[in-house]
Parts: structure tokens; C-alpha cells; sequence
């Protein structure tokens, strides 16, 4: 793949009020007495990196917006940025309003993700989610208010439980908020989490693809054009952040369980927030491990994050004429279809190196 123009910084906060039953991201409920020596040694991370100018900031988690706002907005102020940056964070929705997002505006922060997941409270339940479906609103006039210009709500399709009415209910209620921004994501079940052990709130793969199938032709219907299988944006809207992972630029990971990429080399921090802070303190590597990856592997991984887009991969890259229905040529591209998408990892078994 052609490197990516830009250098992305992920900040990774792992402190949660609660934790979903879904969630297998390396996170803590326990753990907020360790809040501001864990905030130190991110300051401290950065600092010691020697970042270049980033085009893009992530703060994600976890829940960083249960960190007091002016705190959160004195870290991102250590991170170097071009001008124009773009810089996001992650918000639960019952955290935010006109306090936090005027701190956050002042920070220079200028794109929020808000976690929905669902606006319908029985799914939310069963996700194990603790937010109140009417504080989205809210937090969505407080984001509007602050001047923030851009903002992205999160879905999760699939749960047990929901109907398609539930679904259609909560695509047609965010729509109502004209949201600039909307991820929607297949609900998975990774290992050791809550929902793994209750087999019968396992999602059906057939279900989620008719969800998948709904909300792509209701986004696409108001306006907001796919441009990765999961993301939905009114143009100039795109995640930018997200665009570097895809194309496999440079990013640097702080904090605990943070991953980073520098051509072609991979690597991932120690996972607990403990032993995060002690490394740091003792001037130690928080570096937990890291791989190398061969041309072959970097081509592959390349072709298969840009198929996932609207970009698709090149003719020459792709027996397009095999697949019917499943990729369709633009230019001198294959771009996957609607029911291609659903089969995006299918296709990728059919890349040629």
C-alpha cells in the first residue's frame, strides 16, 4: 500500500464506571485511585518519545471522559500537532455536557465519539450499558453548543433480543440528530467476557447481515456515504485518525495496552495500568512486545484494510470477474458491493500478492 501522509498519536485511558459485557478492551473499574500517577506517566511517555507533529489524536479507552475535564485537556496540550490537527475523543454520553465540551473545545479538540451503541433501553440492558438513552441528545446539543465541528455516534447491531424495529428505532433516532459522523459494528464475542459465557446471547450471523443491510441503505439514503464497512460520513466528515490505520501509516500508542506502527513494525504496551505506571516511573521500556513484518504480509494486510474501503484495491490485485455481485469495477479499481461487504473477509482469502 502507498504510505499514508501523517502521523497519528492514540492516547489509551483504561478507567470505566462500569464494564460492558461485550467489551474485551484492556480496562479497569477498580482503578481510578491510579488516575492522575497513570495521567503522569502518559505526560511523561510523551515526552520521552520525541513525537514528531501529529496529524491526528485519538483519546480512547475506556471512558476518558470520567477524567475531569481540564486534566484531560492539560495532557492533550503536552501532545506536539500540525496546525489543523484533527484530535477526538471518546465520550459516554452521560458525561458530557457544556462544562466538558467547552474544556475540551478550548483544548483544541474538534471531533467527539459518543458511545450509543442503541437508543433502545432493553438492548441497551443487554449490552450491559449503563447510559441513559436520552442523555445522546443532550450531549449532542453540548458538543453543538462548544462549536466542536465534527462528532461521530457509535452503533452496535446484532444483540440478542433486538428486533429489526429496535434497530430501525435506534438508525432513525440518531438520524434525527444529523449526526455528521455514525460507526456501525457487527456486536462480536470475544473471549472472557461476560457475553462469551451466555452462549444463548450469541448474535446470528444472518441477523446481522439483514442489520448490516438496514442501516447502510438508511445512512446512505440521509446523506452520509460509507467509506470503510463499519463508517458512515457527509463528506469532509471522514475520520481521519481511522484513515492512517487503514492505510497503514505511522501512529504511536501511549498509555497502557496502547499499539504503535513505524514501517512496518509493530508493537504493543504492557496491558495493566500498575505496571504501566511503575515501568514509567523506574525509566523502564513499557513495550510488552512487537513483531516485524515481512514485504509479503505488509502487501496482504495493505490490500485487505483497502478493500474494506471505498477504494477498494486495483484490478491487478483482485479477480474481480469471478466475483458477480460481490465487487464492482471502478476505474481501475474493485470496490466491494453492499453484499460484498458482508463477505469482506471472504474476499480477501481471493488477493492476489
Amino acid at each position: 500500500m502507498s504510505d499514508a501522509a501523517g502521523f497519528g498519536v492514540y492516547v489509551h485511558i483504561p478507567f470505566c464506571a462500569s464494564k460492558c459485557d461485550y467489551c474485551a478492551f484492556a480496562t479497569w473499574t477498580d482503578r481510578a485511585h491510579l488516575m492522575e500517577s497513570y495521567l503522569a506517566a502518559v505526560e511523561r511517555e510523551i515526552e520521552q518519545a520525541g513525537l514528531p507533529d501529529a496529524t491526528s489524536v485519538f483519546v480512547g479507552g475506556g471512558t476518558p471522559s470520567l477524567v475531569p475535564a481540564e486534566r484531560l485537556a492539560a495532557l492533550i496540550d503536552t501532545i506536539p500537532v500540525v496546525e489543523g490537527a484533527e484530535i477526538t475523543v471518546e465520550c459516554n454520553p452521560d458525561d458530557v455536557d457544556s462544562a466538558l465540551t467547552t474544556a475540551y473545545a478550548a483544548a483544541g479538540v474538534n471531533r467527539i465519539s459518543l458511545g450509543v451503541q442503541s437508543m433502545v433501553p432493553e438492548v441497551l440492558q443487554r449490552l450491559g450499558r449503563r447510559h441513559d438513552r436520552d442523555n445522546v441528545a443532550c450531549a449532542v446539543e453540548a458538543i453543538r453548543s462548544a462549536g466542536i465541528p465534527t462528532f461521530n455516534l457509535d452503533l452496535i447491531y446484532g444483540t440478542v433480543g433486538e428486533t429489526d424495529d429496535d434497530w430501525r428505532s435506534t438508525v432513525e433516532q440518531v438520524l434525527e440528530l444529523e449526526p455528521p459522523h455514525i460507526s456501525a459494528y457487527a456486536l462480536t464475542v470475544e473471549a472472557g467476557t461476560p457475553l462469551a459465557e451466555r452462549h444463548a446471547d450469541h448474535p446470528d450471523d444472518d441477523v446481522q447481515a439483514d442489520r448490516y443491510e438496514i442501516v447502510d441503505e438508511a445512512l446512505t439514503s440521509a446523506g452520509l456515504m460509507g467509506y470503510e464497512i463499519s463508517n458512515w460520513a457527509r463528506p469532509g466528515h471522514e475520520c481521519r485518525h481511522n484513515g492512517l490505520y487503514w492505510s497503514q501509516g505511522d501512529y504511536r500508542g501511549v498509555g497502557c495496552a496502547a499499539h504503535s506502527h513505524r514501517a512496518g513494525r509493530r508493537w504493543w504496551n504492557v496491558r495493566t495500568p500498575d505496571r504501566y505506571i511503575d515501568l514509567v516511573n523506574s525509566g523502564g521500556s513499557t513495550e510488552a512486545a512487537g513483531e516485524d513484518l515481512d514485504e509479503e504480509t505488509r502487501l496482504f494486510e495493505g490490500l485487505e484494510l483497502s478493500l474494506r474501503t471505498r477504494e477498494g484495491v486495483p484490478l491487478e490485485r483482485l479477480d474481480g470477474e469471478a466475483l458477480p455481485g460481490i465487487v464492482e469495477r471502478q476505474g481501475d479499481r474493485w470496490v466491494l458491493t453492499r453484499r460484498g461487504r458482508l463477505m469482506a473477509n471472504e474476499v480477501s482469502t481471493h488477493l492476489i500478492l
